[in-house]
């Protein structure tokens, strides 16, 4: 448990060093449109410590940039399946495909792997993934995974496979909160009815 809260803490120290926005902000570059591999526009917001998606208000957004012949990514699909089924009400998982495939070839290989969540091709984010390499001095190691809470703003970032229970961990850190208060409001809810 201690070497988990250990990882986590280094984790969110580097996101919150290697994810700001220079001083000269975005150069006015600060909207993106991107499209997953069922023709759903996102509109994302280059926020100052991270990234707003209009579309995705008051969630955990798991930003993940993999490959389709990458092992370790393969590894991370079920378990993202997994998470995106068990907290889809706090949770968004999106993921980039950054090895080439186009958007058919991303649909059939998202269909193939029984993928649950946002996938997209690169083809249809290539600005947005330039966006993220700079700002995030990512060179490209795959996967890389980024996590926004609920605000946008980057709590995690990390290049490599990160244990299922790890992220468990974040979620629940990062939605305990509105989980409390939802408990809590539904309680008092339930009280004055009786």
């Amino acid at each position: 448990m201690k070497r988990l809260i250990a990882f986590v803490s280094v984790v969110m120290l580097f996101a919150v060093n290697g994810f700001a926005l220079n001083e000269n902000g975005t150069n006015g570059e600060n909207l993106f449109q991107i499209k997953d591999i069922n023709g759903t526009t996102y509109n994302v917001e280059a926020l100052p410590n991270g990234l707003q998606f209009k579309e995705f208000k008051d969630k955990v957004i798991f930003l993940e940039f993999f490959g389709h012949k990458c092992p370790p990514c393969m590894k991370s699909i079920p378990e993202y399946i997994e998470l995106q089924g068990r907290y889809k009400e706090q949770l968004v998982i999106m993921a980039i495909e950054v090895q080439g495939l186009t958007t058919a070839q991303t649909a059939e290989f998202a269909k193939q792997k029984g993928i649950n969540y946002i996938t997209i091709s690169q083809a249809d984010a290539d600005i947005f993934v330039e966006h993220i390499a700079t700002r995030a001095n990512w060179s490209g190691a795959i996967p890389f995974l980024i996590i926004l809470d609920q605000k946008g703003e980057v709590q995690t970032m990390q290049a490599g496979l990160i244990p299922k229970s790890a992220l468990e961990s974040v979620i629940e850190t990062l939605t305990k909160d509105k989980i409390e208060t939802l408990t809590k409001d539904n309680n008092e809810s339930n009280s004055t009815k009786k």
